[in-house]
């Protein structure tokens, strides 16, 4: 069976650019919202794991790859959707979890990681090795990164399921998660590091008798000049990118993937797939338009009890993060107030990390268990959440990321 991914590359080379969405949560209403529409519109939903969240020792999610495919399935269940048409990823497979331990050590977690996203049948696979381990550089050269890719790759071959896997490669990106300063300008990929990592990889692949699994090598990721702060957005344009969107055509069996593509203009995602650019991921927006729905939800809620907002949810949040700051310490600076604003509002969305929490996960329990039995009144969506049209908490919950989904939908095209 062809993988349904192979027909990106194939659209963009024959002149009629495809593109397909990236959906990079774990957050169950996210899940929900993506499988949701990937239903109503007949195309194919993409949801990836990283390798922080998900592994086979649990990562911060607490779930293994086969664990996130039954999180996925029983999403898929509840909507309606078959499992046929959700493609599952896992991206930045490699040692990353464990690179403060040696090279080796690290890399047979990562087999062991990469084995497990296999079996259990995510089948597009991005490789990243490009991180040093204990005693390495921070960043590694080209050949060692690229062999041991295709010492994965490997690995990933001997445990796939049915479908063969597609490969992602090229380590080219924007931080997770957001910059951690402000943006002024980026340097975006050269078509020389196009050209040396394509070669490089291909090369090791074949040193290790992989060639039919580098010939599923769909994507690359390079950087295309797009990036998100604190509080602002470098949008993609395009004339910047013009030579890597010339030089695709040299490697007509692939595309290039873009991270960090969150908050990017309807305009700018429609041009990086014009360019080329046609795996658009998107994850912290899609998680900051679910926290905008639940303030906006809880000062509905008071008002609708008859008194001003008091913002409990967001003061339970506060708590929480304050309590452990490990997720969002060593990205957010300032003085107190521009922490603050930092914890609750920034694009880097790191108050998604607590939304699982048992007291951010009880805060939303009991600011849900204030809707029962109640319908929104339409003055109140209009003050407080404008965007929605939802009257319950749920729905209005999945609509508010959906609206994110569907500004990607009406540009991707991907049937």
């Amino acid at each position: 069976m062809t993988h349904p991914l192979r027909s990106i590359p194939a659209a963009f080379h024959s002149g009629k650019p495809l593109g397909i969405t990236s959906v990079c949560s774990a957050h169950p209403v996210v899940i929900e919202a993506a499988l949701s529409l990937a239903k109503e519109t007949g195309r194919p939903a993409l949801v990836e794991a990283t390798c922080n969240q998900v592994n086979h020792e649990g990562g911060y999610t607490g779930m293994t790859p086969s664990d996130f495919r039954t999180f996925v399935m029983e999403i898929a269940q509840k909507v309606g959707i078959a499992m046929d048409n959700v493609i599952l990823g896992g991206d930045h497979l490699g040692p990353n979890p464990w690179k403060s331990l040696p090279a080796e050590e690290a890399m047979a977690k990562a087999e062991a990681m990469i084995a497990a996203f296999s079996a259990a049948g995510f089948t597009k696979l991005h490789l990243d090795c490009s991180m040093g381990c204990a005693g390495e550089p921070v960043a590694l050269d080209d050949e060692t990164t690229a062999s041991r890719a295709a010492r994965l790759a490997t690995v990933a071959e001997a445990n796939k399921t049915d479908m063969d896997p597609v490969y992602v490669i090229g380590t080219e990106v924007p931080v997770p998660g957001g910059a951690l300063e402000e943006l002024h300008d980026l340097a975006v990929t050269t078509a020389d590091a196009v050209s040396e990592t394509y070669a490089v990889h291909e090369a090791a692949f074949a040193e290790r008798n992989q060639q039919s699994a580098f010939d599923r090598v769909i994507g690359m990721v390079v950087q295309p000049g797009v990036e998100f702060g604190h509080s602002d957005v470098i949008e993609f344009v395009p004339a910047k990118a013009s030579g890597l969107t010339s030089y695709l055509k040299f490697i007509p069996t692939i595309v290039f993937e873009a991270h960090s593509t969150d908050y990017q203009s309807k305009e700018a995602l429609a041009a990086l797939v014009q360019g080329g650019f046609c795996i658009l991921k998107v994850g912290p927006w899609l998680t900051f338009a679910l926290r905008e729905a639940l303030y906006g939800l809880d000062a509905i809620a008071d008002v609708m009890d008859g008194h001003a907002p008091k913002n409990r949810l967001m003061s339970a949040l506060e708590n929480t993060m304050l309590e452990s700051p490990e997720n969002w310490a060593k990205y957010y600076e300032g003085s107190a107030e521009e922490l603050f604003f930092q914890r609750h509002f920034s694009y880097s969305d790191r108050i998604r990390y607590y939304w699982p929490t048992k007291d951010a996960s009880e805060a939303v329990k009991a600011l849900k268990a204030r809707f029962a039995g109640r319908t929104i009144p339409e003055p109140l969506l209009s003050q407080y959440l404008p965007n929605l049209t939802a009257k319950y908490f749920d729905e209005a919950l999945v609509e508010a990321v959906q609206n994110v989904l569907k500004v990607y939908d009406a540009i991707t095209l991907s049937k």
